[in-house]
């Protein structure tokens, strides 16, 4: 059985919460449409990133129970979709955070995760999480985990997710266009494949496009399935884009790689110390 995975890449903008959200909800709904089972939207899908300032940022942060999430969680129920979107989070403890939440089709929020890696000046506008990326088993799709962009360049932090049962990797996620040599994938879509491959587990990252105060996103979202080749998203696009690919999470349970190797039975944790 196959799910149709959708990346529903956007332009947003900083402080535009109500056209942020407009852009979010429309992109669900043509997704839904398209037959998506599993929507993921960008980092700070919310609010934006290139924030002025941590006052800004803070003035941005919304709680889970805020307009947002509830906004996003009727629209799930709505459509019938998991969804999977960045949010500039305060938590209950009125500290500002780089956070994703998963929605199951009821519209019931599953899973809050809260970045551990922060990126660059993130530092000055969040405080890192602490727990371990939640792998949460959606009836009649399969076992989703979440992280956030930066934490994806962490071989060990994607292998603990793999290792906790994840079939299908969703990652919301802002990419800084960085220069590449012509021709080239952008390194955080190599690294994804990577990931992917030595997991094999399909994983869905999705990007930001457009300009956003002096910083161009790569609009590089994929889908990658267990092999490491992409299924969408094979080259970056300029502009919004909703990628979709058929993916049978099932098949990311078999860690075989024919006859003779699983890149889980083959490890050898005893000799790879801390």
């Amino acid at each position: 059985m196959t799910t149709t995975v959708a990346c529903a890449q956007l332009a947003l903008g900083v402080g535009d919460v109500a056209e942020n959200l407009a852009a979010a909800e429309e992109a669900i709904a043509a997704a839904a449409d398209a037959g998506a089972r599993v929507v993921v939207l960008p980092e700070l899908a919310n609010s934006g990133y290139v924030f002025a300032d941590a006052a800004e940022a803070r003035a941005l942060a919304e709680p889970v129970t805020g307009p947002t999430v509830t906004a996003w969680s009727a629209a799930a129920r709505r459509h019938g979709v998991t969804l999977v979107a960045g949010l500039a989070e305060l938590d209950d403890e009125g500290r500002v955070r780089n956070s994703a939440v998963l929605i199951d089709p009821t519209g019931t929020v599953r899973a809050v995760y809260r970045k551990v890696h922060l990126f660059g000046t993130e530092k000055d506008f969040f405080v890192p999480g602490d727990a371990a990326p939640p792998v949460v088993e959606i009836e009649g799709v399969g076992r989703i985990g979440v992280m956030v962009c930066y934490d994806a360049e962490f071989p060990e932090w994607v292998r603990l997710a793999a290792l906790a049962g994840t079939e299908l990797l969703c990652a919301p996620v802002n990419w800084p266009l960085f220069p590449r040599p012509d021709g080239e994938r952008p390194g955080e879509v190599v690294r994804v494949q990577a990931d992917a491959a030595v997991n094999r587990m399909y994983i869905a990252a999705c990007d930001r496009a457009g300009d956003e105060r002096g910083v161009t996103w790569t609009g590089g979202s994929v889908i990658v399935d267990p092999d490491g080749f992409p299924l969408a998203g094979h080259t970056p696009t300029e502009g919004p884009a909703l990628l979709l690919a058929p993916c049978d999470l099932a098949s990311a349970r078999d860690k075989r790689l024919g006859d003779h190797n699983d890149v889980f039975g083959d490890r050898r944790p005893e000799l790879y110390g801390d």
